[in-house]
């Protein structure tokens, strides 16, 4: 199991005690703060940008992310690296908070052209349709609080 973007370890407490994996994150300070936390003792920690994953071919079963997608420069680089990193078959799990498709959806596009120059987050993305360009199958998505929120999950073809 991969997880992008740990951040500063918040699902440490979510994972089952004989949990296996990598938990990945950009930043050095926040891998500092999440390796502090709780976590199942096959659980490393790999400092590493998600577009460039220095793992082998096929070295995961599974991956997830929780609120990353939004502030990756280029989300179908990261998801050709999961699809690169995660078996055929596997799953790609993903909740983010996404461009909503009611009429939320302007101002989201409105407020992206502050929060982008000012946080790098980008509040207008559509993971889902990103995930599906970028090869992944849908085979889960629901969305929640208005639609600002999405629980996406993707199996890696093959």
């Amino acid at each position: 199991m991969l997880e992008i973007g740990a951040g500063t370890g918040l699902n440490a407490a979510f994972y089952p005690n004989r949990a296996s994996g990598v938990a990945s994150e950009l930043s050095c300070k926040m891998l500092e703060i999440a390796r502090t936390k709780v976590w199942p003792e096959g659980i490393d920690f790999v400092q590493c940008d998600a577009e460039s994953l220095p793992f082998a071919d096929n070295a995961f079963d599974s991956a997830f992310a929780t609120l990353v997608f939004c502030s990756i420069p280029s989300p179908q680089k990261a998801f050709a690296e999961i699809r690169r990193v995660v078996k055929p078959g596997g799953t790609v799990a993903l909740l983010e908070h996404v461009r909503p498709a009611n009429l939320l959806g302007p101002l989201f596009d409105l407020a992206n052209l502050l929060t982008v120059p000012l946080f790098e987050d980008h509040f207008n993305r559509r993971t889902a349709d990103e995930a599906r360009q970028a090869g992944l199958e849908i085979t889960g998505l629901s969305s929640h609080a208005l639609g600002i929120v999405q629980s996406i999950v993707c199996r890696v073809p093959g």
